[in-house]
């Protein structure tokens, strides 16, 4: 089974469909998959650069503070102990990385289980082109045609650079190309639209280097003997 959905143009008018397969636009969404994906994504983000002294660190001497005992004091053996007042911290934080390992196929499902989601409650749309000259006001005009909600999540191809500039700067508007489209960035939007050239490349899939120098190789083979 397949979907069709509609390309429309910068103005509003229908030009053509694109047929979106089943296997990844209408799959059943694992809901407890994608916390977990999200969970990484987000994880992974983290710098984990956070960072206090202990006590062997902070400055100051071994002196003690004050003597054993006839002050009514508790007992303090150095100057830099955590309870001491600039002395290091216990159990503060060291740095350290977030990473949780996710296999490529959880990343795959969940991002499926979202688009299909996304796809179920009409909010994937498709544009054939967002602006053929750098004008934010038009590539705006272009993407907010779809819908009126507040975060849009805008999916480019590599290749649409003038679309990228016109819209880098738009309020409520996040750009991604289509090979780094992903579970969260899509949860955290509203709405999604594709330009046309970025949901075929999309659906078409990633091409491997080796595929594509042997792709390049034969049209010149092609051109040689023409």
């Amino acid at each position: 089974m397949a979907l069709t959905i509609d390309i429309k143009s910068p103005d509003g008018t229908k030009v053509g469909d694109v047929t979106l397969p089943a296997e990844i636009f209408d799959v059943q969404a694992n809901v407890p998959l994608i916390h977990q994906v999200v969970v990484a994504q987000l994880a992974a983000a983290r710098q984990g650069t956070a960072k206090t002294k202990n006590r062997g660190e902070v400055s100051g001497s071994g002196k003690k503070p004050f003597a054993q005992k006839g002050t009514g004091r508790a007992r303090q053996g150095s100057v830099r102990a955590p309870l001491q007042r600039h002395g290091g911290v216990s159990h503060g934080p060291v740095p350290r990385k977030y990473d949780q390992r996710t296999p490529k196929k959880m990343i795959a499902a969940a991002l499926k289980g979202v688009l299909s989601d996304r796809q179920r409650e009409d909010r994937i749309h498709v544009v054939s082109s967002i602006t053929d000259a750098p004008t934010t006001k038009g590539a705006i005009s272009a993407v907010r045609q779809f819908s009126d909600r507040k975060n849009l999540l805008v999916v480019l191809s590599r290749s649409e650079d003038i679309a990228w500039r016109s819209l880098r700067n738009a309020e409520n508007l996040h750009l991604i190309v289509n090979d780094q489209l992903n579970a969260y960035d899509l949860l955290v939007s509203d709405d999604v639209v594709f330009s046309e050239s970025a949901i075929r490349e999309f659906i078409a899939g990633p091409t491997s280097p080796k595929v594509a120098a042997t792709a390049v190789a034969r049209e010149s083979e092609v051109e040689v003997s023409a």
